[in-house]
């Protein structure tokens, strides 16, 4: 298929993240683009405003007529859409030509020097970082992310024709799509179990992603049963950061390797976890040329991707950081870097737990993280694609929860409990919607302040 051939890109599920940055790419270069969603988004908003014609019902009649010419139309799916869609099965039984996501992305890194960032957590900031980087750098890249970067608010970065930096999606196998020059494996934790059963099987799809590229083009956090080129904090490594500090609410550290040691390198954002995610990009850029100034300088002026360690208060007082965390790894992450930051003050988690599915795989592990903080607030299960299984709910969770501070609350409950909390560190935690109640949350946060 030649995607320069096509003149119409239609979407069912463009409000998805990774979705919307393939959306922006196709309007960037000249398609018509438009799409269906089951509800409006702040990130559905952006789309419209930027002139992408989107409507929020199944209904063949909302779909503008040119995206019914299937000689110059391509629709784009997310595996997230039920069977029954029926746009879904009229392109279907139309003959249209129909892809995934990740097919699509396939498609476009076929020609491109594609960097492929895999790997169960650290996926979106190591890719916003390296394309960052990249960017910075003078590269011709287009880098597709899985999250809003702070510096471009977008989830897509550049134009670039010749370069691309990717997610390398593990759920559905989607990864395995892509054709990578460089890549690298930021964590394997078990995941995504309604897909692959077990961890075995997870652990098998990235060994198989992994021989996309040979060892010297692998980059690996350390640790991982894999060969590559590894990552790691105050440890041996092929690249090690050490004599890390914090200076001015950054971190700064030096960066070890075979025949070099690059000092005083700045990075703002928190946490062990975006150390490594930042010495990932660094490596990356690094060994595809970019010179130790340019990374040096673009790590430094990184802002960050919004809902991952996202500052949305921070007084001398009161602090406010909203995060996507949805696995208990990711959990414990957000945990490090806030008491790192704050190790004397009072810290009030509200959690939002994302899928029937991953809380009755990890739910003794989702208590352990949870119980850390010093007040935990949790919220029904988001159920996002799948339907309630029996027993699996936040009450379930919450009696795990060894923390005796704790409570089953609504989103309107949130309000009040933050409203009425004492705490001097407020976190919201979940990749369900509870990132839309941002904006409230901070209002009430900021009075406080």
């Amino acid at each position: 298929m030649n995607l320069n051939q096509i003149h119409n890109i239609y979407f069912i599920g463009i409000g998805g993240i990774g979705m919307s940055a393939l959306a922006r790419h196709f309007m960037n270069i000249g398609k018509n683009v438009a799409g269906y969603d089951k509800t409006k988004t702040i990130l559905t908003n952006e789309l419209i405003a930027l002139g992408m014609d989107i409507h929020f019902e199944d209904n063949l009649d909302l779909i503008d007529k040119k995206y019914l010419d299937k000689t110059n139309t391509l629709v784009i799916i997310t595996p997230a859409v039920p069977k029954d869609h029926s746009e879904w099965n009229y392109f279907l039984s139309e003959g249209f030509e129909v892809k995934k996501r990740a097919e699509v992305l396939g498609l476009i890194t076929k020609d491109t020097f594609c960097f492929a960032i895999a790997g169960t957590h650290g996926k979106t900031t190591t890719s916003s970082i390296l394309g960052h980087i990249l960017f910075q750098s003078g590269v011709d890249v287009t880098s597709f992310l899985g999250g809003i970067v702070e510096n471009y608010n977008s989830n897509i970065i550049g134009d670039g024709k010749t370069v691309t930096v990717v997610e390398a999606d593990e759920f559905d196998r989607s990864f395995l799509h892509l054709h990578p020059n460089l890549a690298c494996i930021t964590s394997m934790d078990a995941d995504h179990l309604d897909i692959y059963g077990d961890a075995s099987a997870i652990e098998a799809s990235f060994v198989e992603f992994s021989n996309k590229v040979t060892s010297q083009n692998l980059f690996i956090a350390k640790g991982l049963p894999l060969n590559g080129n590894t990552i790691g904090i105050n440890e041996e490594a092929t690249f090690s950061a050490q004599n890390i500090r914090i200076e001015n609410g950054f971190y700064v550290f030096d960066v070890k390797m075979a025949n070099e040691v690059v000092e005083n390198v700045k990075f703002a954002l928190p946490g062990h976890h975006n150390l490594s995610n930042a010495l990932i990009a660094f490596a990356m850029a690094k060994n595809y040329g970019v010179s130790n100034d340019n990374i040096i300088s673009a790590l430094a002026s990184f802002k960050g991707v919004r809902r991952r360690f996202s500052f949305q208060t921070r007084t001398e007082n009161i602090v406010y950081i909203d995060d996507y965390a949805h696995h208990p790894t990711e959990i414990n992450a957000v945990h490090q870097a806030v008491r790192e930051l704050y190790p004397n003050k009072k810290i009030i988690a509200a959690f939002q737990p994302h899928l029937f599915s991953r809380t009755k795989d990890f739910v003794d592990g989702f208590a352990e993280s949870l119980s850390q903080f010093d007040e935990v607030l949790l919220l029904e299960i988001y159920p996002a694609r799948e339907l309630p299984m029996q027993g699996v709910n936040s009450s379930w969770l919450l009696s795990k929860i060894s923390n005796k501070n704790k409570k089953l609350i609504t989103k309107e409950g949130l309000l009040q409990e933050f409203k009425n909390s004492d705490a001097n560190v407020y976190v919201t935690i979940g990749a369900g919607d509870i990132g839309e109640m941002v904006s409230e949350i901070k209002k009430i946060v900021d009075e406080k302040a």
